[in-house]
């Protein structure tokens, strides 16, 4: 038996292994939170502030978002994976970054299951399909039955961006339905929007609150949501799974660190992200844009972003989606 002044040194040596994120004897965190964004303003941008924000207050902490886009979230990620793993440095990764990208980029600089250490996912959002108003369909089914009457890719689809989920989300749409589409890929939503308003784009997919408020002032036409269920924000949309069984394109969005990290840094940060899910100010604004917080455990969140990556990574090869 350890003699007792033993053990009281080895629960002493115990105590501080828990503690790795001790920095210079300051407990962490004891300055400011890089959180990398690997996109422009947008969507992504707005969940990481909203989220990050609450955490700030609640921790005590300042969260400090750094926007590096560039390659479909390549360039932001990597930056990520390569920073020093004392828990200053985290980012936001989505569907692109972290599930589609490997399987479209055939030298990505890096490995989704080997350099992040999942956090948290933080929100899903449905895409949306939706028409220029002067085109003769109101529903799913008849844009099928128009699209089928026509010759393959006779109609073009718009997105904001090769690769993107929202690209994925034709590409399996076409898939699903027997349908082939002409892909033609804008800079950003905007562009997409601006298209289709003025009809020079027939039907796009793209992020839900990008063109719901659009379709509010009949703008545009959603013809559904791609959700599994009708979105709560607009219950009278149908969900395009309600006709093409199996259809189903969420964007989604998660916190990572640098797979290093000390697992108590993870475990603290998952705590006060699914807090700040749960505030108003996060719940509240998020239900406005049509957006669902999620907050799962660091396991679960690693499992989801597995069955994602196989998931759009078959919808790409399929497709023969690639980015040299």
């Amino acid at each position: 038996m350890a003699h007792p002044a033993r053990r009281l040194v080895l629960a002493g040596l115990l105590s501080l292994a828990a503690l790795p994120a001790l920095a210079q004897g300051r407990p962490w965190p004891s300055q400011p939170i890089r959180v990398i964004v690997p996109f422009a303003a947008g969507t992504s941008d707005t969940v990481a502030r909203l989220v990050t924000g609450e955490m700030g207050k609640a921790m005590g902490a300042t969260f400090v978002i750094e926007n590096r886009p560039g390659a479909g979230g390549n360039i932001g990620s990597e930056a990520c994976a390569r920073a020093n793993p004392d828990g200053y440095t985290i980012c936001l990764g989505t569907i692109s970054s972290h599930a589609i990208n490997p399987a479209i980029y055939p030298r990505l600089p890096y490995d989704v299951a080997r350099d992040f250490a999942p956090i948290t996912q933080l929100a899903a959002q449905p895409n949306a399909l939706a028409v220029t108003p002067s085109l003769p369909v109101r529903t799913v089914p008849e844009l099928v039955a128009y699209l089928k009457a026509r010759p393959a890719r006779d109609v073009a689809f718009g997105t904001s961006g090769v690769g993107t989920s929202i690209h994925l989300a034709g590409a399996l749409f076409g898939q699903l339905t027997g349908t082939e589409l002409e892909h033609v890929p804008y800079r950003g939503s905007a562009g997409v929007a601006t298209a289709l308003m003025s009809g020079e784009l027939p039907m796009a997919f793209d992020n839900f609150s990008s063109v719901w408020p659009l379709a509010q002032e009949g703008k545009l036409r959603i013809l559904g949501v791609t959700s599994l269920q009708r979105a709560p924000a607009a219950p009278d949309i149908p969900a395009v799974a309600e006709s093409v069984p199996g259809f189903e394109s969420l964007s989604w969005h998660g916190l990572f660190a640098p797979s290093r990290v000390a697992p108590e840094i993870v475990a603290r940060l998952n705590q006060e992200a699914v807090k700040a899910l749960r505030t108003e100010a996060v719940a509240g604004r998020f239900q406005a844009l049509g957006i669902t917080p999620v907050g799962s455990s660091p396991d679960q969140f690693r499992s989801f972003v597995a069955s994602e990556t196989q998931r759009w990574g078959e919808v790409a090869r399929r497709a023969q989606i690639r980015i040299e």
